[in-house]
């Protein structure tokens, strides 16, 4: 019989995983820029966006778990086709970009902690990817995902190690010196639009689905109404749990580049590496290492997330097999849109191509399309005919839509500041 630890262990996976993947190198990077830039006065928006998070990510799972399909599939058979194949395609552009920009961060990191070149360590790191998710079965492949986040406490265990004045950081937690200049309204989007982003609603509602047929005994829930309240305290728990740890994660990103950077000048930061990188001489080289192997986990962590949330969104979009508890034989479209996503990633970093121009227009893509992914799933989430019985509660659907009200301001506010 499991103990308890292992019980409440096992509560723990698609929110978790989502939440740890949150925290990829693109998005290391927009945190460090904020605390480099802005000190300790952004440190704020990460409280704000957590409730917002769970409530848009709870419902996610939701409607995977509920109606036995993922988003894609949903809303293929419930909107117009226009909008699915808007939405996927977008989806499959920002992805791929982001997978991009990623694997660049890791491959840079491995070089500033062993030499040698960067491009062929990105080839590398994008090839190791993309086999262990065609040839590890799901199972065993979510075990090792899950055991990816504790890199991410490498960013609480360097804040540590530099000098921190905690008194000031809490009172400017919670009393920030807020500013309107484009810059800061702009990074705060930013920041906005790395923690809430639409492959992570994609993933987990996908995964739930996963969740759900990896187990014989386990059926949708408009199903098997019966199985509805361990499942709903599972995804809470699992949700609340993961998104807190990205965010703390992310706070810590913030704070330790405030504190290492920041204070002494070091202001303009465009790539995670590069963030490693200024640490070394100020914070000494244990923040160094601990931020640059940080960089390295959440890539391997964050790069399957990227692909496979494409590759489900894909083919939900067009009815094709998928599932990585398949194999690839008899999933071949599916596993396809994960290899040639992460194959045109990875050879995106061999062109002349900016990343951090890309890794940009990535979010931008993010940005726009997040909001009516979102505002679509709050529709879909209130459909007695998608999820029977188990449409959301009033407080999950106001959650929702300030959700969705935030981040389509934030899209209006970037959209505005784009000329300054």
């Amino acid at each position: 019989m499991p103990t308890s630890k292992q019980s409440w262990l096992k509560k723990l996976g698609p929110g978790l995983i989502t939440g740890a993947a949150d925290d990829d190198p693109s998005g290391i990077a927009t945190y460090s820029q904020a605390g480099a830039q802005f000190g300790f006065n952004l440190l704020w928006s990460l409280f704000f966006t957590y409730p917002l998070m769970v409530g848009i990510q709870v419902i996610s799972a939701k409607i995977g778990r509920v109606s036995g399909h993922g988003l894609a599939t949903n809303i293929r058979r419930h909107y117009p086709p226009w909008l699915l194949y808007a939405i996927v395609g977008l989806l499959l552009i920002a992805n791929t970009i982001n997978i991009a920009a990623d694997v660049a961060a890791m491959g840079e990191a491995l070089r500033l902690l062993a030499g040698g070149p960067a491009h062929f360590y990105a080839l590398g790191f994008g090839a190791l990817s993309l086999l262990l998710q065609i040839f590890i079965p799901y199972n065993r492949y979510v075990r090792l995902l899950k055991w990816l986040t504790l890199a991410l406490l490498a960013y609480v265990a360097t804040a540590f190690v530099v000098h921190t004045p905690w008194t000031e950081v809490f009172t400017r937690t919670a009393w920030p010196r807020l500013s309107w200049k484009p810059a800061y309204i702009t990074t705060m989007v930013a920041v906005f639009g790395t923690t809430i982003s639409p492959y992570l609603f994609f993933w987990q509602a996908s995964q739930e689905v996963q969740e759900q047929q990896a187990r014989p005994e386990a059926k949708p829930l408009r199903d098997a109404p019966d199985q509805a309240n361990a499942n709903f305290r599972r995804i809470k728990i699992d949700t609340i749990i993961g998104m807190g740890f990205s965010n703390i994660v992310a706070y810590f990103i913030m704070l330790t580049t405030a504190v290492a950077l920041g204070l002494h000048g070091v202001t303009d930061i465009q790539t995670s590496a590069q963030a490693a990188s200024a640490l070394r001489p100020i914070a000494g080289e244990f923040a160094f290492w601990l931020f640059s192997a940080g960089i390295i986990g959440t890539g391997l962590l964050a790069v399957p997330v990227l692909a496979g949330s494409a590759a489900y969104a894909m083919a939900g979009a067009f009815h094709w097999k998928n599932g990585l508890e398949l194999k690839p034989l008899l999933a071949k479209k599916f596993y396809g849109i994960i290899a040639v996503s992460t194959a045109i990633g990875v050879a995106l970093c061999f062109t002349p191509i900016d990343p951090i121009k890309a890794l940009y227009w990535s979010a931008v893509i993010n940005g726009v399309i997040s909001v009516p992914i979102m505002a679509v799933m709050m529709l879909m989430a209130a459909q007695p005919k998608i999820m029977g019985q188990f449409v959301i509660s009033v407080r999950l659907k106001i959650l929702g839509w300030v959700c969705t009200g935030v981040m389509a301001l934030a899209v209006l506010t970037m959209f505005l500041t784009l000329g300054e």
